[in-house]
């Protein structure tokens, strides 16, 4: 299998799937059941000795000694392979108000959601070992670690450091670079979420159009800083993340049992593809 014909199976498997969609035995309101929450996902793959991995975890400013190796979790990995699932444009446009609140599907979108994409990553990683090759998933093993900073400690950084970073998986596996907001802008946008299985089945690394330049497909324009609803997005300062996991720590009481927020991510440049086309491979 490579990285092509993995990507086609995936994306036929998200648009047929009757999981892929908000439930009549969860749904918020009766008007939004059926609706899909993922469009078509893309997949990118990088090699476990990618150089970059080794930078994530020496560098604090990224996440230092708290992030693992791909070797560290799977001894005999060869490839990490990283799934970009963007969100349908009926959740994303749920989500364009601006009036401080997430929609409800974006709520869905937000835990239903991702129980999804657990469950898709489940069996790409069973189609793998069907192949007869070994697999981990790190978001879903025991030993993933996830540490909070101190406010003190978390000025210009984010609140939360883990033993894996979805995120910067994608970026070290071509999909995409970050933006103003933290969010990795791919070449279908940002609105979405991600996921990642490391494998020792020997996959063609995707390449880097941008190099190892982590904003190179952020233009600065501002956009998100508009949408946030509490100001914790800034061009002089960037991400404030203490406010905005304050932010999502209220929303967590208000929705409960879900939260989440998003604004950052819709009625901007970068929602739905790269807004610089120079960096488009």
């Amino acid at each position: 299998m490579n990285i092509e014909t993995l990507q086609s199976k995936l994306a036929k498997y998200v648009l047929a799937s009757p999981g892929n969609a908000i439930q009549a035995d969860w749904a918020l309101r009766e008007e939004i059941v059926g609706t899909p929450m993922f469009d078509a996902p893309i997949v990118g793959c990088a090699s476990a000795d990618d150089p970059l991995f080794a930078r994530i975890k020496a560098e604090d400013k990224i996440l230092g000694e708290t992030f693992r190796l791909p070797n560290d979790w799977l001894p005999s990995a060869k490839s990490i392979i990283s799934i970009f699932y963007p969100f349908s444009e009926q959740m994303r446009k749920s989500n364009w108000d601006n009036l401080g609140v997430p929609s409800d599907e974006w709520l869905h979108g937000r835990i239903e959601g991702h129980e999804f994409i657990h469950a898709t990553d489940r069996l790409v990683e069973s189609w793998l070992r069907d192949e007869g090759f070994e697999t981990c998933i790190p978001a879903l093993e025991p030993s993933l670690i996830i540490h909070k900073r101190e406010p003190e400690e978390a000025v210009g950084r984010p609140m939360f450091v883990s033993s894996w970073s979805e995120r910067h998986v994608a970026f070290t596996a071509g999909l995409g670079t970050f933006g103003l907001s933290a969010h990795l802008i791919t070449r279908v946008g940002k609105a979405g979420r991600f996921g990642s299985i490391i494998t020792n089945t020997p996959l063609e690394p995707t390449p880097r159009p941008y190099g190892d330049d982590p904003y190179a497909y952020c233009t600065r324009c501002g956009a998100c800083t508009k949408r946030c609803p509490v100001d914790a997005l800034s061009l002089e300062h960037g991400k404030d993340f203490q406010t905005c996991w304050v932010y999502m720590e209220e929303t967590k009481i208000r929705f409960k049992p879900r939260y989440g927020c998003g604004k950052c991510q819709h009625l901007v440049p970068c929602e739905t593809g790269i807004p610089n086309k120079r960096f488009v491979a």
